[in-house]
């Protein structure tokens, strides 16, 4: 982002920090072959976030911190309007392998689930219901893509009462540009943006 703009922000009191919560949890958002797989017109060509997602989610399960998940599903009838946007989505037809979750990188059996077809992991979810039934007061937004599923789901669990923090390294879009441009405006009205490192710290110290 330009110096003028970060400047204009600053000024005007946009982006100030919030406190790590007392019992966050660690969204992983629809962390699946359509954005991995190179053949997939969805590749993010972004390996690196998957790795940082698996660390993070290592991180989660060793500080005995919830883990939730998110995938997308549709009939190919769906009347859904993000459907009728974006011809990629085909990828998350029922029964299309690239919607399956990445080898090595998939929930465990006692983990929350919840399949969506909209961008936001709480719209039309049991999430938000799932995670007030633990008392999570934050929730950690890792997975793709930044300018959609990520952004989309950290903005609606500011809305649901959730502090939001979204990890710079585990989120990945289809150009810097879009990438960064998104990262921007969460860190300056939703979220904060924070670097893995600093999240493994808070999640070791919760151990």
């Amino acid at each position: 982002m330009d110096l003028a703009t970060e400047q204009s922000y600053a000024a005007a009191g946009f982006g100030r920090s919030t406190d790590f919560g007392r019992n966050p949890a660690l969204v992983v958002v629809d962390m699946c072959r359509a954005y991995f797989t190179p053949s997939s017109i969805l590749d993010l060509g972004r390996p690196d976030v998957a790795e940082s997602v698996s660390r993070l989610v290592d991180a989660a399960r060793t500080a005995k911190i919830e883990v939730a998940w998110t995938r997308v599903e549709f009939e190919p009838d769906t009347k859904s309007i993000w459907y009728q946007k974006v011809g990629a989505l085909t990828s998350f037809d029922r029964g299309n392998p690239l919607a399956d979750w990445l080898d090595g990188l998939n929930p465990a059996s006692n983990e929350i689930v919840v399949t969506k077809q909209h961008a936001s992991g709480f719209h039309d979810t049991t999430l938000a219901a799932q995670l007030r039934s633990l008392s999570i007061d934050s929730i950690l937004v890792v997975g793709v893509s930044t300018s959609g599923c990520v952004r989309a789901t950290a903005t609606d669990a500011s809305a649901a009462g959730f502090v939001p923090f979204v990890v710079r390294d585990a989120v990945g879009d289809r150009t810097d540009s879009v990438h960064e441009a998104n990262l921007f405006d969460l860190q300056a009205k939703y979220a904060d943006v924070i670097d893995e490192a600093d999240a493994i710290r808070y999640l070791h110290s919760l151990t």
